[in-house]
């Protein structure tokens, strides 16, 4: 007989829900199902759930309740919808190391027992002579890694796939938050603007917030570094609209967190935060190895819970500094399953163990070469003037919707900056007035321009 798998957490609701046949409300499922899921996320699988017609709301405001869809059959009986039990699920290979820690995580909360932030786990590591990822491991992400023309200035080979790379890490590392936005939703918002239908507003937002910061590292790949002042830009961006307390966007956290699912309980206290927060910075900032270096902050950015919240989705994006900085392929987390992500931030959490967070780091560098290097001999020239001119573009675009003037020629040309050479100064007006033609709420962050400003500029320019 084949050995049972663990029932997964889709299946998990499921089965709470089709407990209360007369529905059940959020409060109280939350309270059956917060051992392997947060309120939030919860909501937004309800919100799936409903869309997908697999279940049922009923009521309004406090008083909605939730209960399992029914199937009709063709003799006219209804039937409640079963609740199957996993026998599958999505993962990835993983190591004998990555089996004990999967082992481990899976085993019910009330088994695991709780610990704290192990500051030795940080202390032990040193620059260059520690590594997680072996000599070969690194040699192989870098052979698969490196494009033919790797000596060209930092980002360029981001630049060239940055059109598809904001779809895919932007819909990639969304997912794994729970996000419902499906790949073609988030191309749709990404390209035209148009939010997906049956959405939380917040998905949206986690989407666009993902655009934004994934063009600050392509854009600004010669200044972003893992400096406090870029981790605490990406977090802005990335936190945008999201948290309760707006002051919480880009700063050390002043309250204590949880990690829902977990017994692990990290630091409390602001101060100690900011010192380890700016000690693991400086510690990456010294990794030679930009694989290593990812890796390094994908382990311990999460693990030290630096802000309120929005951390996991800091690290995979700050992963990405080093892998742009030197050239080489992105990371965009496409295909990679939610629970073995998850399971692998377990495993740092609660055992300072890093090898199943490994395995899916190494799987899923190799799943984003396979895109983006076979992509890349499809794409087309970049555009080398729009890129040499790509700063003052953005500081012309973001002044004229600023100053809630019409795109005219006359208006474009007295706002050039001087850094545009005078014999290139008809093709930039061309070039912004292009831009505006294209431009639209869903894509006006590029230059920096804030929704409300977008909606200003298009009421009152004339």
């Amino acid at each position: 007989m084949p050995k049972k798998l663990a029932i997964d957490t889709e299946a998990r609701i499921s089965a709470e829900i089709a407990g209360h046949q007369a529905g059940v409300g959020m409060d109280a499922l939350h309270a059956l199902v917060k051992d392997v899921i947060s309120r939030r996320s919860l909501q937004r699988r309800l919100a799936q759930f409903v869309a997908e017609g697999k279940v049922v709301r009923e009521g309004n405001q406090r008083g909605v309740r939730y209960r399992l869809a029914s199937v009709s059959v063709e003799a006219g009986i209804t039937l409640p919808l079963p609740v199957v039990e996993a026998t599958a699920e999505a993962y990835i290979p993983i190591s004998p190391e990555g089996e004990e820690i999967r082992a481990h995580v899976r085993q019910p909360r009330q088994m695991r027992t709780p610990v704290g932030y192990n500051q030795s786990f940080l202390e032990a590591y040193y620059p260059n002579e520690t590594w997680y990822l072996t000599a070969e491991l690194r040699e192989q992400l870098r052979q698969i890694g490196t494009p033919p023309d790797d000596e060209r200035p930092a980002g360029t080979f981001a630049r060239d796939i940055l059109h598809r790379l904001l779809i895919d890490l932007s819909w990639a590392s969304s997912r794994l938050e729970g996000n419902t936005y499906s790949r073609l939703d988030t191309q749709r918002l990404i390209e035209l603007g148009q939010a997906a239908e049956g959405k939380d507003a917040l998905e949206t937002q986690m989407i666009l917030n993902h655009k934004a910061a994934i063009e600050l590292l392509v854009n600004e790949a010669d200044l972003v570094d893992f400096t406090p002042y870029s981790v605490f830009s990406l977090h802005a961006l990335l936190s945008d609209g999201l948290l309760a307390d707006g002051r919480a966007c880009g700063r050390i956290r002043h309250r204590p967190v949880d990690i829902g699912g977990s017994v692990y309980l990290p630091i409390a206290m602001p101060q100690r935060l900011g010192e380890l927060f700016s000690i693991i910075l400086a510690m990456a900032k010294e990794i030679r190895d930009p694989f290593e270096q990812a890796f390094f902050v994908m382990v311990h950015l999460p693990y030290l819970q630096p802000f309120e919240d929005v951390n996991k989705r800091v690290s995979r994006l700050a992963a990405n500094i080093p892998l742009i900085r030197h050239n080489l392929c992105p990371l965009s987390f496409i295909d990679v399953p939610e629970r073995p992500y998850v399971e692998a931030m377990l495993g740092v959490y609660e055992l300072n163990r890093v090898e199943l967070l490994r395995d899916v780091f190494v799987w899923a560098y190799e799943r984003s070469c396979q895109q983006y290097l076979a992509i890349r001999q499809e794409l087309v020239p970049p555009d080398t003037f729009r890129l040499r001119y790509r700063q003052a573009l953005s500081a012309v675009v973001k002044t004229i919707v600023l100053q809630q003037q019409s795109p005219t020629t006359d208006v474009v040309t007295t706002t050039i900056p001087a850094e545009v050479a005078e014999e290139d100064r008809s093709k930039f007006v061309k070039l912004v007035l292009e831009e505006f033609e294209n431009l639209h709420e869903g894509n006006a962050i590029r230059f920096g321009i804030r929704p409300l400003e977008f909606a200003a500029w298009q009421e009152n320019a004339k």
